[in-house]
């Protein structure tokens, strides 16, 4: 990989001066929740984003639920992807979703390349909400969920929420955070 737009630049120059004087920040990882075709659930946490992408050249057609409350009834897009604020200037940022502040309570739920609802641009949510996605007809329009690297293919169902129970600490330069 290469340097994040978040990080700092590596060196070890002045190394115990600069953790003295770093900017702490606290985050927590999403948990992704997806059921595959054959019923076997994946768990994997994800310090950037969890994204789902149709597998073939058919869009994906996602149902969308917030708390458990049906928000979008059909979404036709390549995909979407929910992201944290570590996650928001990755590939949220290049599927043109927000940046959030690193120490925001939010959580960005972007589409990839929608077709349905046009010009839709996504949501910012609380970042206690919980996120789930259905995958209608997923035998014709195969989806797969990606959390952060780890790929599972042929996915009927996600949930998506933060795993507030997992604290990550992230130091960054006084001008940098």
């Amino acid at each position: 990989g290469t340097v994040g737009f978040l990080m700092n630049e590596f060196t070890t120059h002045d190394l115990h001066t600069r953790l003295a004087a770093a900017r702490e920040s606290l985050i927590n990882p999403l948990l992704m929740r997806s059921t595959d075709a054959h019923g076997t659930v994946h768990l994997h946490h994800a310090i950037n984003e969890v994204a789902l992408f149709r597998q073939s050249n058919q869009a994906a057609h996602l149902r969308i639920l917030i708390d458990e409350h049906e928000r979008m009834a059909e979404l036709i897009a390549d995909g979407v992807l929910v992201a944290t604020p570590a996650g928001s200037t990755a590939y949220n940022l290049s599927a043109y979703g927000p940046i959030i502040p690193i120490t925001a309570q939010l959580l960005a739920l972007t589409p990839i390349s929608p077709f349905r609802p046009r010009r839709w641009r996504g949501a910012l949510l609380a970042n206690t909400a919980r996120i789930g996605i259905t995958v209608q007809e997923p035998m014709k329009r195969p989806v797969s969920a990606v959390a952060d690297n780890l790929e599972f293919r042929s996915i009927v169902e996600v949930e998506i929420s933060q795993a507030s129970d997992i604290d990550l600490f992230m130091m960054f330069d006084p001008d940098h955070d």
